[in-house]
């Protein structure tokens, strides 16, 4: 315990002093970033929700896949197609989505880290520049090991809340619209376990484009 807790202080202490969890994108542009997680975790198979890259890539929609390590591998092939189109990114949500990485000690949470862009990197070709944390939880130690790792963390601006029980399609894209705002990171899920968001999306990507949004990848506009 005592040298878990050293190991914690050091990484703390290691924390860049201009470390953070982007929220948003920078700027007044009226941009949008739009971001899918692709969860699974251990015993949890999930593959990708066909309805709504359908729609992405009929109309050539940038966007980007968080994608644990054992949603890459199960869904490599497909995977990478995508990572193929200019407009689509894919990076690293973690190994296999513990919902409480700060409880993690840092040797476990390096495996989450690197384990996961070692199988994203094989199917893509491409190493993840950006991670989320799974539930978005995390303490200053953790974010320390994953800025010390060379990743940045990427959140979002407010949850969608897509994977909830019972939301319709109309409420969620009721409440997309009256939420985003220029430079607004949106947050969906692309792993069968949202259903409100395929039929959603082609109504809010109509009317976001009609007030003048354009969509990006992160890479195009985060450092």
């Amino acid at each position: 315990m005592l040298i878990r807790l050293l190991s914690l202080v050091l990484l703390i202490a290691a924390l860049p002093a201009r470390a953070e969890v982007i929220e948003r994108l920078p700027g007044d542009d009226k941009v949008v970033a739009l971001t899918f997680d692709a969860c699974e975790g251990k015993g949890a198979p999930a593959w990708l929700d066909r309805s709504i890259l359908e729609v992405l890539e009929r109309r050539k929609i940038a966007f980007t896949i968080f994608a644990t390590g054992l949603f890459a591998r199960r869904n490599a092939k497909e995977l990478g197609r995508l990572a193929l189109l200019p407009f689509v990114e894919v990076e690293n949500h973690s190994l296999d989505h513990p919902q409480h990485m700060e409880r993690l000690d840092p040797a476990a949470l390096r495996r989450q880290i690197e384990e996961a862009d070692a199988v994203i990197e094989g199917v893509t070709g491409r190493k993840p520049r950006y991670f989320r944390f799974p539930a978005g939880n995390y303490d200053a130690a953790a974010l320390a090991l994953v800025e010390e790792s060379g990743h940045k963390v990427v959140h979002w601006s407010f949850a969608s809340g897509d994977p909830a029980r019972g939301v319709t399609p109309e409420h969620l894209r009721e409440w997309v619209l009256s939420k985003t705002r220029p430079g607004s990171i949106l947050i969906f899920h692309v792993n069968q376990r949202a259903p409100a968001t395929g039929p959603a999306l082609p109504a809010i990507l109509d009317e976001l484009g009609r007030r003048g949004y354009r969509f990006v990848r992160l890479d195009e506009v985060l450092p």
